[in-house]
């Protein structure tokens, strides 16, 4: 089977999916010996031939499982600051296990209690490449609820830049704040920026 079958719109595979799509571990290895994957840990691969829109969220299936996208790269996605993260802020279960980190990108990882992990979890497909990430109320309640982590400045332009927007979610919202034990805190944000 030559490159020219690998999907040039995908930029990471799992060892799983290249056995489904008909590669055997030698095959995977000889497009590691061409140049055309690369190798990023024991069960994912990179395809250097790809062509699409660049993602550093689209590496956090390979090197953190079960990441999400979360606090203010998940901010940055939404809209909702104008600040940069340097690095890709994931989060994991606290009892998640992570083999690899990458030099590049940087990935800051935080570690959730499960159930503050599980809450809000959305999938984003672009092409065929997807990642976790958190929805923008869920985003929001972390980024006030871990206020002095990511910065009061930060913290404040978030919240104004959602209590903006049309497609707010004001009672998930609230729901979100109320399951994460931060409710009292949100309410007086809201009173002083409403």
């Amino acid at each position: 089977m030559s490159a020219a079958s690998l999907p040039e719109d995908q930029k990471i595979f799992s060892m799983k999916e290249l056995k489904e799509k008909g590669f055997s571990q030698y095959k995977v290895s000889k497009l590691v010996d061409e140049g055309m994957l690369i190798k990023l840990n024991k069960s994912c691969y990179e395809n250097a031939e790809y062509r699409g829109e660049e993602s550093d969220f689209y590496y956090t299936e390979a090197y953190v499982p079960k990441g999400v996208i979360c606090l203010l790269s998940a901010a940055a996605y939404y809209h909702l600051t104008t600040f940069i993260p340097e690095a890709v802020d994931v989060a994991i279960p606290r009892k998640a296990k992570i083999s690899t980190i990458p030099e590049q990108p940087q990935l800051n990882i935080h570690y959730y209690t499960d159930a503050r992990h599980e809450l809000g979890i959305t999938t984003v497909r672009e092409g065929k490449n997807e990642f976790h990430i958190y929805d923008m109320e869920k985003t929001v309640v972390d980024i006030v609820f871990y206020k002095e982590k990511v910065g009061i400045q930060e913290t404040k332009e978030v919240l104004v830049t959602y209590l903006q927007r049309k497609e707010r979610n004001l009672n998930r919202l609230l729901k979100y704040a109320e399951l994460m034990k931060c409710d009292k805190t949100m309410r007086q944000y809201m009173e002083v920026l409403v």
